[in-house]
């Protein structure tokens, strides 16, 4: 897969939990041709830009674009007036966002997991769809997997 093609996977991967979880959709655009990337709009017309530079390992690329398109959805849903909160986190709902890692075994996977406790959620693109399409049923969260050593991306 050549860069762009990582870049669209980890792309679509990531909008398909914004499509099950969040109140707020992204238009997303590709404005300039010279920008390695997309720009995600909000409803108020706001934009943010989200880009990666793949090195040869898919769940960074993957946690990276994830943690991009998690900060515009917490823009555009506090521009809303909604719990700036996205993804929930399934065991502390309304207090904080779950956070996108890399579980370390073998090539690694890129999850989304509290931030409190370090339990996976789920893994990046597999959020389940929420019944009222904003928050989290729950019925997916899991425990930490033993043996398995999460790695905190830096910002």
């Amino acid at each position: 897969m050549d860069d762009d093609g990582e870049f669209t996977y980890a792309l679509k991967t990531v909008l398909r939990d914004v499509r099950a979880q969040c109140p707020v959709q992204p238009d997303v655009r590709k404005d300039d041709d010279e920008f390695r990337g997309v720009m995600l709009y909000g409803p108020d017309g706001s934009g943010q830009g989200v880009y990666a530079e793949p090195d040869g390992r898919p769940a960074m690329l993957l946690a990276h674009v994830a943690d991009q398109v998690q900060e515009w959805a917490v823009e555009a849903l506090w521009g809303r007036g909604e719990p700036a909160v996205w993804p929930q986190c399934p065991s502390h709902p309304d207090t904080h966002p779950l956070a996108a890692t890399v579980e370390q075994v073998a090539e690694g996977d890129a999850v989304w997991v509290c931030p409190s406790t370090g339990d996976t959620a789920a893994r990046i693109g597999e959020l389940p769809v929420s019944e009222s399409g904003g928050g989290v049923s729950g019925r997916a969260f899991r425990r930490g997997r033993g043996g398995r050593k999460r790695v905190r991306r830096g910002r």
